[in-house]
């Protein structure tokens, strides 16, 4: 069979993948596939096995074999996923809670430092951050991105900043954000951010199963991620990585102890995790694969966000808000309607006029329309969503 990478424009094909999972065929077409992703029929299945399995045998096996073995075995294969050692990983409940654990044990900083963030970081990771710099005495950096943003303005952006404050020592930096899908070129920001000496927090969660990476080219030692978006996993799944030499540079979360400091897992409050949902994952992770990995599933979705893309474009009354360098944008793409002020009135609109359900998000240059494929939408859907956007911007 040839690699799924050559099969992003063969709807044949996606409409076999598409039969795996259960999808309301009364509902709406959904292009809001950035929040969470769909499980397949078969890992719903064994998920459900799980939970009977561990609501039958409880704590036994849980402390006999689960603790001893299985996680373990779990944590090598979520290892797998960023081409790292199960050394450098431990498991949290969401990349949410894996970067809040990151910042707030981050000892790297004294009073009169700086941190850096930017307007295009997740609301939690921005407020992690100015917890950070009132715990521990040192300001927040805070830098908007110009718009529309260029690989050039992106990476020359960072580099002003680390020139004008001379003092900054960390920043957060979003590989792949949530408000328009924009890109981050993660390796040249972090190749200026090294040469001036400040660490960086990656916030994965939006790249992992889109983008094929690896964190040591990209020069990256700290990052979150999570399960649930383009893996295809149970919510509620995520997980740290520090690289083994900086692991001292993150204290063990409120002093855990439940695992060594030299473990990475003492940098996560120690608790009972969704046992069920890990004991799923190794499906999920064949799936993954077996469909062809991120690469694959990346290609596939930038196939469909291109379809919409080039044929809205230069439609009047339409502006695309994330940018067509192919380094920069990914499946996840913004738009807005420029004749009306109201954004969620004109989605409103895609919903209860065309039956396209997307989601509204808030920008440092006004609100626009997030449109997210996902792994089940066809070409023919995308042709729907083209149709409803050029009515809807004569209206």
């Amino acid at each position: 069979m040839p690699e799924n990478t050559l099969r992003a424009h063969d709807e044949a094909f996606w409409r076999t993948f598409v039969d795996r999972y259960d999808i309301d065929p009364a509902g709406p077409l959904n292009l809001e596939n950035g929040y969470f992703g769909r499980m397949s029929r078969t890992v719903v299945e064994e998920y459900q096995r799980n939970i009977e399995f561990i609501n039958r045998g409880n704590s036994l096996y849980v402390r006999q074999q689960f603790d001893q073995e299985h996680g373990e075995a779990i944590r090598r294969q979520v290892a797998q996923l960023i081409h790292a050692s199960p050394q450098s990983v431990t498991l949290a409940n969401s990349a949410v809670d894996a970067l809040q654990t990151l910042i707030r044990n981050y000892n790297g900083l004294k009073p009169g430092d700086q941190v850096l963030i930017c307007d295009v970081e997740y609301a939690s990771v921005k407020s992690a951050m100015r917890w950070l710099a009132r715990q521990r005495g040192v300001e927040v950096i805070e830098i908007v991105h110009q718009h529309p943003a260029s690989f050039e303005s992106l990476v020359g952006t960072y580099r002003e900043a680390f020139i004008r404050y001379p003092r900054l020592k960390l920043m957060a930096l979003t590989y792949v954000n949530h408000l328009t899908g924009l890109v981050m070129p993660v390796q040249a920001i972090a190749e200026n951010a090294r040469e001036f000496g400040v660490d960086i927090i990656l916030d994965g969660a939006h790249a992992l199963g889109q983008i094929d990476f690896d964190l040591k080219k990209l020069g990256i030692e700290f990052a979150g991620f999570n399960l649930q978006k383009w893996i295809g996993g149970p919510l509620s799944l995520g997980f740290l990585y520090i690289a083994p030499q900086r692991l001292a540079d993150i204290d063990p979360d409120m002093d855990e102890d439940s695992y060594p400091a030299t473990d990475v897992r003492s940098r996560t409050p120690h608790s009972t995790p969704n046992i069920p949902a890990l004991l799923t994952l190794p499906l999920v992770f064949e799936e993954h694969r077996s469909l062809g990995g991120a690469l694959a599933k990346g290609v596939r979705l930038c196939y469909l966000r291109d379809l919409w893309v080039n044929a809205v474009r230069d439609v009047p009354g339409i502006e695309v808000m994330t940018p067509d360098d192919r380094r920069l944008y990914c499946g996840i793409t913004a738009m807005r309607f420029t004749a009306h002020t109201d954004q969620q009135a004109m989605a409103d609109r895609l919903l209860n006029e065309h039956g396209i359900f997307t989601v509204v998000r808030q920008t440092s240059v006004g609100p626009c329309i997030r449109i997210t494929p996902g792994l089940m939408t066809l070409a023919s859907d995308i042709e729907r969503l083209t149709q409803a956007l050029i009515a809807l911007s004569r209206t």
